[in-house]
């Protein structure tokens, strides 16, 4: 017998400075004195916002100002099988309190303190390890040398995701390129993927790869790596990559590219239709830039992927 979906709002709250709340379950409900992300079920005809504010304000004494989409994701428990709609918020207003006598904690994820945590936060922690803003690199058409200083300023100024993606790259040229791109982001505490070359990236000492949407469609089961994202250009893609467990995925072209000059666009409004409660974070890509990440945010983006956008 197939069990019925529970559909349930999860809302992430976090700080400008990275932090984000973990409350306790209270006594009287399953896996009482664990710890999980607050929030609670849809009722019917409520739409992931409205349950939102509604339990936060039942459960906290607060009430959400500024809230934006996230991702969803199912968990099997041997009392329910539920989805779980994650919303980030960042801004509410109220003194916070545990209105169900339940405890709640700031968190960080290098120094969790609380525990046991629930198995549906462990996706959530994997998301919020994943940096707002994924670069990648474009050194063939910049020149390697402007190239890396203008990569080795940007992980200054706090960029910690970065793609090798040189295709018309030498061979010769671009295993050295990468091997250089490496040490760099790796002396700044960042992570590197490269681009469809699983075997180069463990040859380098990157953190991963990155799959073309055909090594999406031809693969059977998640590279062993630790770090996998994938390019995407609809939600079958989207629930692809899901599937073989993969940890990102990017979509677009949002904005007109200087490589896809003859494509149309999909513009937010599409690109917010296409991520709607998607399986895995999506960082928005195509002609975009850091000024865009709260515009990518609002329509249920990760955060933004950029080639040319990476500030000079």
């Amino acid at each position: 017998m197939t069990r019925q979906i529970t559909e349930v709002a999860v809302a992430v709250f976090i700080k400008p400075d990275g932090s984000f709340l973990l409350s306790s379950r209270p006594e009287g409900k399953p896996y009482p004195g664990y710890w999980e992300f607050p929030g609670g079920k849809i009722e019917p005809g409520e739409s992931v916002l409205q349950a939102l504010k509604r339990e936060l304000m039942e459960e906290l004494n607060v009430a959400i100002t500024s809230a934006t989409p996230w991702f969803s994701f199912m968990m099997v428990y041997t009392h329910a099988t539920v989805r779980l709609n994650c919303w980030r918020v960042t801004a509410w207003q109220g003194e916070m309190c545990g209105m169900e006598r339940q405890q709640f904690q700031w968190q960080r994820l290098d120094a969790l303190t609380v525990a046991p945590t629930l198995p549906g936060c462990v996706p959530i922690f994997k998301a919020l390890a994943l940096p707002s803003m994924y670069a990648i690199t474009n050194a063939t058409e910049m020149g390697v040398a402007d190239y890396l200083n203008r990569l080795e300023r940007a992980l200054e100024n706090g960029l910690r995701l970065v793609q090798i993606r040189e295709k018309n790259m030498p061979a010769n040229e671009r295993l050295q390129f990468a091997t250089r791109v490496v040490q760099l982001v790796h002396a700044h505490g960042a992570k590197v993927l490269v681009n469809s070359d699983i075997e180069q990236a463990r040859v380098i000492g990157a953190d991963g790869v990155h799959l073309t949407a055909l090594q999406l469609h031809q693969s059977t089961c998640r590279p062993d790596v630790a770090l996998v994202g994938a390019s995407t250009h609809g939600r079958f893609e989207i629930e692809r990559a899901a599937e073989l467990k993969l940890d990102f995925v990017v979509l677009g072209a949002v904005k007109p590219t200087l490589t896809h000059a003859g494509e149309v666009p999909l513009g937010w409004s599409k690109f917010a239709a296409i991520v709607e409660a998607a399986p895995l974070p999506v960082y928005a890509l195509g002609g975009l830039s850091a000024e865009d990440l709260g515009e990518a945010m609002l329509h249920g983006g990760h955060g933004v992927a950029m080639q040319r956008g990476l500030p000079a």
